[in-house]
């Protein structure tokens, strides 16, 4: 919302609205926001909670200690998605695809967890929401993703061409006279709908999901899709599934997932950059830099909660924050390629 209405501010020339259009002046306003939020509010949502008596119900692994934890206020994730949340609206372009689908993401598979937790917490059904329609909830949203980029406009890919891809260009020898900012344009291919995938081990660590498909012949391109489809709801599943298998001892899941983010966002920093994507010789990923903002929010909110979750635990995530978080991390993944 911010970044719209200092974009439109900028027009008329207003001091200090145009650093708004900065990736990393944005990102630096969003991780402070989301400290802010996670570390001041959650404290509060903290005392709510435990005033609700919404404690968390402990499974029995006979661990030393385990007993210790029952009764410790849980459906604490709602601090990690407000911490999200809040920031990226403020600061993010929302109208940028890859921003929307990292909103959905969090608030759907949020709300699928949410009613896990409200279902054990007060309806007290230790089992929560059967997993039939967790896993539903999670298929969902890899159709999604998957479809989504599918049929975006804005959800492209501009492959590094190689070097005799260049020298077959009638400006090869221009190219090589030209300095890194100058040359970068020339060194991509056009922005197309790609199932290509960066997966190490594979020649220019690309792999395209037509390899699966290539029996076909000239439906290959569309047989395609449905592969990377199929992946991406297998990937999401099985990624926010394991965020909440992780999610048992204290800070595990919160310190594991921050550096995951950093990681992820350096990615998507530089596969958005045309310069950097040239440098490193990797895919160049139009309006994949936006994605920055969303994970210095999440940075934030996982450092945040950390400050709360780490041993002893003051609250823990519950499903609300574990499915979220996992969900969060396959789509930004998947996104970047």
């Amino acid at each position: 919302m911010l970044y719209h209405l200092f974009d439109y501010l900028n027009q008329f020339d207003i001091p200090g609205a145009g650093m708004f259009q900065y990736i990393s002046f944005r990102s630096a306003m969003t991780i402070i926001t989301s400290l802010i939020i996670s570390l001041i509010f959650g404290k509060k949502i903290i005392r709510l909670l435990g005033k609700k008596q919404i404690g968390e119900e402990v499974r029995t692994l006979g661990l030393e200690g385990e007993k210790t934890k029952k009764g410790t206020p849980s459906m604490g994730g709602l601090i990690i998605l407000a911490s999200i949340l809040i920031p990226t609206l403020l600061f993010a372009n929302l109208t940028n695809i890859y921003i929307i689908l990292m909103l959905i993401t969090t608030i759907w598979l949020g709300s699928v967890g949410f009613i896990d937790d409200y279902i054990k917490i007060f309806k007290k059904n230790k089992k929560g929401l059967a997993g039939k329609f967790k896993i539903a909830g999670q298929v969902i949203l890899g159709l999604i993703v998957g479809i989504t980029l599918y049929i975006s406009d804005d959800a492209v890919v501009r492959r590094n061409l190689t070097e005799k891809e260049i020298q077959q260009t009638s400006l090869s020898k221009e190219i090589e006279n030209m300095g890194n900012k100058d040359r970068a344009p020339y060194l991509f291919d056009n922005s197309e709908k790609s199932t290509i995938t960066t997966i190490p081990f594979f020649k220019n660590n690309e792999f395209d999901y037509e390899y699966l498909v290539c029996f076909v012949g000239k439906h290959k391109e569309k047989l395609a899709w449905i592969a990377f489809v199929i992946v991406t709801i297998l990937i999401v599943t099985a990624v926010s599934n394991s965020a909440n298998l992780t999610d048992g001892l204290d800070g595990l899941a919160t310190g594991t997932s921050a550096i995951i983010g950093a990681t992820l966002g350096i990615l998507a920093y530089v596969s958005g950059n045309m310069i950097y994507a040239d440098y490193l010789n990797i895919m160049y990923i139009p309006y994949s830099g936006e994605l920055v903002i969303y994970v210095s929010a999440f940075i934030g909110a996982t450092i945040g909660f950390m400050w709360y979750n780490s041993y002893p635990a003051q609250v823990f995530m519950g499903d609300t924050g574990s499915l979220a978080i996992g969900g969060i991390i396959a789509v930004y993944a998947i996104i970047i390629r």
